[in-house]
């Protein structure tokens, strides 16, 4: 092993100690009675959809959830493992790196085709913004020397599927509400009034721009390349976080979906950054938190599904056609009742009611009430998307969830703050 990927490998390990109603024909069988192991997070990995995936393809199928910082150390670590991995975008270049994950076959993946540009170019309208970082696209293909790019080719890294903006969420019980794109600010995160009630994501890919949109939006640091921090850029950072941190700013860190509806089911906290099925699991609980859209831009992610590169054979073969189900409606129709998109849309809308397109795709007010993936009310009559639609969300990404040139020494930074 060469000594750069020892050393990543090995902050790997640091940080990840820290760390339906609707029914329809079965999709396709499988070919023999195989288990698929499938590692990732809270956010994919949830029993309703693992139930329904078995019933569809006749196979078994173990899920492994955790929080981002620990999935990401034992994939990386142990391919043998894993078959599929679910995370997101900002996981490919350790992964690929760590020689943890293999090659798709295009060909073999049914609904390539109707995926949207998003991933593709980088867009999914000629005037949005791409953002900063690792914008999904550029990872994408891969190359005849082993190289990710935008470049097309016959192999991709990784399948898109699942994906959405994230920025923060509050209690508005407690925190006026503001407007979207005009008054709500990342800033918000490091503001004196909130002091001693706010959470972050404990994912130094993530969170670390969470801290560092607000940081910036503060006034208080200004970087060239918010997707590509330089070391002086990263010592100040962390130099005001931790001043923050010593006045008691911060109560907690988090890390998986569950841990961050407790913290603010529990008024631990009043604003955290936040995932939008917590949002929808706390709306549904009569917990009036608003899911913010920054004037700053979104930070987004979009979710990845790889090939484990130690994957046999019959499992390999179950793993795309696992992959395919995933495209195939069904799943884009149960993760929209959650707030998240999936790359083909237009085959999850027909599973999907006109009301709940309506207001989850097209970012229009709902005349009737939504019901979340358990069947409990998650939007009332009336009420309307922060944020608005589909395009209008993704033309406002400031930057993507990234692996930076400075990643390791990103790690060491997060450590400090976190454990300090």
């Amino acid at each position: 092993m060469d000594n750069p990927k020892r050393s990543t490998l090995k902050k790997l390990a640091a940080i990840g100690l820290t760390a339906g109603a609707i029914t329809h024909a079965p999709y396709v069988f499988a070919r023999k009675k195989v288990t698929l192991r499938v590692l990732g997070t809270h956010v994919t990995l949830q029993e309703a959809i693992r139930k329904q995936a078995m019933s569809d393809l006749g196979i078994n199928i173990e899920f492994t959830p955790a929080g981002s910082a620990a999935v990401l150390q034992r994939a990386s670590m142990d391919p043998s493992s894993f078959d599929l991995y679910e995370q997101w975008s900002n996981s490919i270049n350790v992964l690929w790196d760590a020689g943890s994950i293999q090659p798709i076959e295009k060909k073999r993946l049914t609904y390539f085709n109707e995926i949207n540009p998003l991933t593709k170019t980088g867009k999914l309208t000629e005037t949005a913004s791409i953002g900063a970082g690792d914008a999904p696209y550029k990872l994408l293909n891969v190359q005849p020397d082993g190289t990710l790019s935008a470049q097309e080719s016959d192999h991709i890294s990784f399948l898109p599927y699942v994906h959405n903006v994230d920025s923060f969420g509050y209690n508005t019980d407690f925190i006026k509400p503001g407007i979207a794109y005009e008054t709500e600010s990342w800033s918000w995160l490091l503001d004196d009034e909130n002091r001693g009630k706010v959470a972050i994501v404990n994912a130094p890919t993530i969170g670390l721009f969470d801290l560092a949109l607000a940081a910036q939006s503060k006034g208080l640091i200004k970087f060239n390349n918010i997707g590509a921090m330089t070391r002086p850029e990263l010592d100040r950072l962390f130099s005001i976080l931790l001043d923050f941190k010593r006045q008691g700013h911060f109560s907690g860190y988090w890390n998986s979906v569950p841990e961050s509806i407790e913290f603010m089911k529990s008024k631990r906290v009043h604003i955290e950054s936040m995932f939008s099925p917590a949002v929808s699991a706390l709306n549904s609980q009569n917990i009036n938190v608003r899911f913010a859209a920054p004037k700053e831009g979104y930070r987004g992610w979009h979710g990845v599904m790889c090939l484990s590169s130690q994957i046999q054979s019959s499992a390999k073969d179950a793993a795309y056609d696992y992959m395919n189900w995933w495209l195939s409606g069904w799943p884009g129709a149960f993760i929209a009742r959650q707030g998240y998109y999936i790359s083909n849309p237009q085959r999850s809308k027909l599973l999907l009611s006109q009301s709940e397109w309506d207001y989850w795709y097209g970012g229009k007010a709902t005349n009737i009430d939504l019901l979340n993936t358990n069947g409990d009310v998650a939007v009332k009559a009336g009420g309307q998307r922060n944020g608005g639609s589909y395009h209008k969300r993704f033309s406002n990404v400031a930057v993507w969830n990234t692996v930076m040139p400075t990643y390791d020494y990103s790690l060491q930074k997060w450590y400090e703050l976190i454990s300090r």
